[in-house]
Order: structure tokens, then sequence, then C-alpha cells
């Protein structure tokens, strides 16, 4: 089962004394921040829950799948998620 954002903001704002305009613009700002983070190489961490960092991937060589042809890959960027203790315990069931 998934989880959209408008639930979520639904759900935030049923626990806390905010309004779902104001979930809504903290979530924005939060993306932002993310973002802006990211894409100047900066790794964000909230301790326990998650940490976002940007990496990077080495130029390869892949094939295209309806030719079969060998194709270079450029190098580049891809952004890494990882789960703190907090969101692994619940995972679990903890």
């Amino acid at each position: 089962m998934a989880k959209n954002r408008s639930e979520l903001v639904a759900e935030v704002a049923g626990k806390t004394s905010l309004s779902q305009t104001a979930v809504n613009g903290v979530l924005d700002a939060l993306f932002e921040v993310f973002e802006t983070s990211v894409a100047n190489g900066e790794k964000v961490s909230i301790p326990g829950w998650l940490a976002v960092e940007r990496t990077e991937r080495a130029a390869r060589t892949g094939r295209n799948p309806q030719t079969g042809a060998a194709i270079e890959i450029p190098a580049g960027y891809s952004v890494k998620l990882t789960a703190g203790s907090k969101l692994k315990a619940a995972a679990s069931g903890k």
C-alpha cells in the first residue's frame, strides 16, 4: 500500500495544529532544501530517519535493447537515500 502526498498532508495536519495548506508549504520547503543541497553536492542528514546525498556514476558501455548495439553512457550523478535507525526499526516491526 502506498500513501500519496495529499494523504500524507492530511494525516500530518490531523496530528498537528497546522492546516493542510501550512503542512503542504512545509513539505514544499523541505523538498526545495533537499533539491538545492543535493544539487550543490551537500549531504542532508536527519539523524535516526534518513540521509540524502548525491553520488557520482562513472561512464560505462551499455547496450541498446532494441538493436543490441553498444552505446557509451556518459558519467553522471544519482541520488542516494539511506534509511536511519528509527526508520529501519519501524520497517522491521520493532
